[in-house]
């Protein structure tokens, strides 16, 4: 068993409640499994990494398949690696016409960065719209999309020009001018729990964007891959991005992102010295692009979008609780939003006792995380809930 200060003394990181610390020993499928003999549901699946679930067995045998072939050789053009063509031209199977080139990076931060950087080439305007309380990633440049001050003031100087939109508001669609390079958004909001588009907006988002000649960057990074009951959550929306960005479950279980794009876009970013445009060491590695083409294969082939639609019903019909404001989502992209004066700290940790690993959201945290593997079972989903109202009994 490892020893909490011992591990808090060698590895930074970060955990804000003592009572919800676990020392894993193996996952498998939708549960992980601690060094006391306990195990846990993930209804957080890694943060959306492990659609496919834990260790799923064929991720794991072409991991093993492609190790015996070659890891790391080079990724910047020089070797024609087919891990990251035979990915890609799988891929393009599923996605629009218009999304015609991928860059691979190493996480969805990555890709944030390198569409960002791509729309700049492209159009060579500089102001950067995203959403109000909105997250893309750590690096800095997407730490100063962050609209909440609190969260980037001590990192300053930002970058500049960037302005700050509401989720839903078509009002401030006209924001959007033709002195934006490009509007990083989510299909779906997540920062204050999972909040759909209503309406025609995001095709209005599409639109305007279209009008004025900037580059629509989707953030698929959470929703991509299964998630929201489609492949790709704008799939629900009838819109079509010029750039879109993946990561998290795209390597099911192994760390790699891209970002994909109409070739005339990408091309800008195709014709500069990777120092200008956009460099990345372990980007379209072979082991993790192996692992991603049987990630997409298996949810592809297992029917995972469809199940993620069925148990995702389920969870938005059942869960009804007197603690319970609201429960809302897509798929198994899905939160319960506590009511007010309830402790998000305490249902946390009753989830907890409960065998339940979840989460809350970024700027709400009276929104709990609802998002397991998309290879849950009914019966599982239905256990999952029975643990979810005994752990809000508690409160």
């Amino acid at each position: 068993m490892t020893n909490l200060t011992e591990f808090r003394n060698n590895v930074a990181q970060i955990a804000e409640i003592d009572e919800i610390i676990l020392d894993p020993v193996k996952a498998d499928g939708i549960w992980v499994y601690t060094s006391d003999g306990k195990r846990y549901m993930d209804l957080l699946s890694g943060i959306c990494v492990g659609n496919v679930g834990h260790r799923n067995p064929d991720v794991v045998e072409a991991i093993k398949k492609q190790c015996g072939d070659y890891l790391h050789v080079m990724v910047y053009g020089e070797y024609m690696q087919k891990p990251q063509l035979d990915y890609i031209k799988r891929l393009k199977e599923f996605l629009p016409k218009d999304l015609e080139q991928i860059f691979y990076v190493n996480s969805g931060s990555e890709a944030i960065e390198g569409a960002i950087k791509t729309a700049k080439l492209y159009n060579k305007r500089k102001q950067i719209i995203t959403y109000k309380n909105s997250y893309h990633g750590s690096t800095l440049g997407c730490v100063s999309m962050i609209s909440d001050k609190k969260y980037n003031e001590c990192f300053q100087p930002l970058i500049p020009m960037i302005e700050h939109i509401e989720f839903n508001n078509e009002d401030d669609l006209m924001k959007i001018t033709e002195q934006t390079s490009c509007v990083v958004a989510e299909t779906i909001a997540v920062g204050e729990g999972v909040e759909l588009p209503r309406g025609a907006y995001l095709k209005k988002l599409r639109d305007r964007c279209s009008q004025v000649g900037a580059v629509l960057i989707l953030d698929e990074i959470q929703t991509g891959f299964g998630r929201s009951g489609k492949l790709f959550a704008f799939e629900h929306y009838g819109i079509t991005p010029d750039i879109l960005c993946i990561a998290k479950a795209m390597g099911g279980g192994l760390p790699i992102g891209a970002f994909i794009g109409r070739k005339d876009i990408m091309n800008a970013l195709n014709n500069h010295h990777p120092l200008i445009g956009h460099a990345t060491t372990y980007g379209g590695n072979p082991v993790c692009l192996a692992s991603a083409l049987a990630t997409l294969n298996f949810i592809v082939t297992n029917g995972l979008t469809e199940n993620a639609q069925k148990m995702g019903l389920i969870y938005r019909s059942k869960l009804r609780h007197r603690n319970i404001k609201e429960v809302r989502g897509e798929g198994l992209f899905n939160c319960i939003e506590l009511r007010e004066g309830v402790s998000w700290q305490e249902a946390l940790k009753s989830c907890f006792r409960h065998g339940l690993i979840t989460g809350t959201h970024l700027f709400n945290p009276m929104c709990l995380s609802i998002k397991p593997p998309l290879i849950i079972t009914e019966e599982e989903v239905c256990d999952s809930i029975e643990r979810l109202l005994a752990a809000l009994d508690e409160l």
